[in-house]
């Protein structure tokens, strides 16, 4: 979209969109696109714990329409339990295990049938495999999330300079988080900018095993035996290597014969753990932001993306789902709606997640009709 029009629409946007829900709007929209093109998969929304406690998100409209309402993100047990309350389909956590007890309570204290199995299918979503507990987005923090039995695993995405979609949060790989895999030093002056880099030199010359975010944090390789087996079978230099999204769907496969066959097959957990493996769920985030937002004083800027387009990242992120055989267990989920217009419209087999707890992002991608 250009930048005049994008400027018209921002001007004239609360006289062509209304002031109606926007996130029913949002959802409407959304499936109205899947319709067209033969889906019945709902879209759903994904908020903070503020806008959900608050009432802002219309949580039992939302259910009316057949669309799930996903909060996040909060480790604090008493908030947890009120979310929890609030009748929400699911939530994204940095420590799963916390919400994992939490639950474990909330069914105990259920008066009816109904409210437990609500309970009981609780979408327990590991952010970027929990990385309270785990450098984020690394082969060990997925499978202590499998570990602990969550419902799914939540990752970001990037695109490397040949069309790999890289699991990773930011545009480039932060020396806060990384290091070279020769020794060189890698400091707060490096971007390692994945999109100019491609997959196999990201996997060759990094890794990322420190744990700046908490001191529950913990990369001692010995508590992640799978991690360890999986990146000598795949060549990687570390099992905290950066991986691609294929690589996390051989991952789970992988950690289900472990111990489903393997030398995980005696664990006493064993059994448990192959069949988390074999269902487990994959919340994949497009990580990108729109060309163009507003200024404090609602003037449209330009945006500093050193990332791949949209549909970069649609055509890296949605073929690798398919040829691995995971769209039964996969959603996409986005800040940037560009990116969820173009699954619906290109796979709209696979639902999507909108990320609607950044104001700013949700104002003016709404009012000038960038999910609409």
């Amino acid at each position: 979209m250009r930048t005049p029009l994008l400027l018209l629409l921002w001007a004239f946007a609360p006289h062509l969109f209304g002031q109606t829900n926007v996130y029913m709007n949002l959802m409407q929209a959304a499936q109205t696109r899947t319709s067209a093109h033969g889906a019945s998969v709902h879209a759903a929304i994904s908020d903070g714990n503020d806008a959900i406690l608050s009432g802002k998100v219309p949580v039992e409209d939302l259910h009316r329409g057949g669309h799930k309402v996903i909060g996040g993100i909060s480790d604090d047990p008493e908030q947890l339990h009120d979310l929890v309350r609030a009748g929400i389909d699911g939530y994204i956590t940095d420590r799963p295990d916390i919400l994992i007890d939490v639950l474990q309570k909330e069914i105990s204290l259920a008066k009816t049938a109904e409210e437990k199995r609500r309970l009981k299918d609780f979408d327990v979503e590991a952010h970027r495999g929990g990385r309270g507990l785990r450098p984020e987005n690394t082969l060990p923090s997925f499978e202590n999330g499998l570990d602990l039995g969550v419902t799914t695993l939540e990752m970001d995405t990037g695109v490397s300079a040949d069309n790999v979609a890289i699991v990773w949060h930011d545009e480039y790989f932060d020396s806060k988080m990384c290091r070279r895999v020769d020794g060189r030093p890698y400091d707060a002056n490096d971007h390692f900018w994945i999109r100019d880099k491609s997959a196999a030199e990201i996997q060759q010359q990094l890794i990322c095993d420190k744990t700046p975010f908490s001191t529950t944090q913990q990369s001692d390789v010995s508590l992640s035996p799978v991690s360890v087996a999986f990146a000598r079978k795949e060549h990687l230099a570390n099992p905290y290597s950066p991986v691609t999204i294929d690589q996390i769907f051989r991952f789970v496969r992988f950690y289900a014969s472990y111990y489903r066959s393997g030398p995980g097959r005696e664990d006493r957990l064993a059994k448990e753990r192959a069949a988390e493996g074999e269902r487990v769920r994959f919340d994949l985030e497009t990580k990108l932001i729109p060309d163009f937002l507003p200024s404090e004083d609602g003037k449209l800027e330009r945006t500093k993306n050193h990332t791949a387009e949209p549909k970069a990242f649609v055509q890296a992120l949605c073929p690798a789902i398919l040829r691995n055989h995971m769209q039964e267990r996969s959603e996409v989920q986005s800040f940037d709606f560009r990116t969820l217009k173009l699954v619906e419209e290109q796979f709209p087999f696979l639902p999507t997640y909108y990320l609607t707890s950044n104001p700013k992002l949700l104002q003016f991608q709404t009012e000038v009709g960038m999910g609409l």
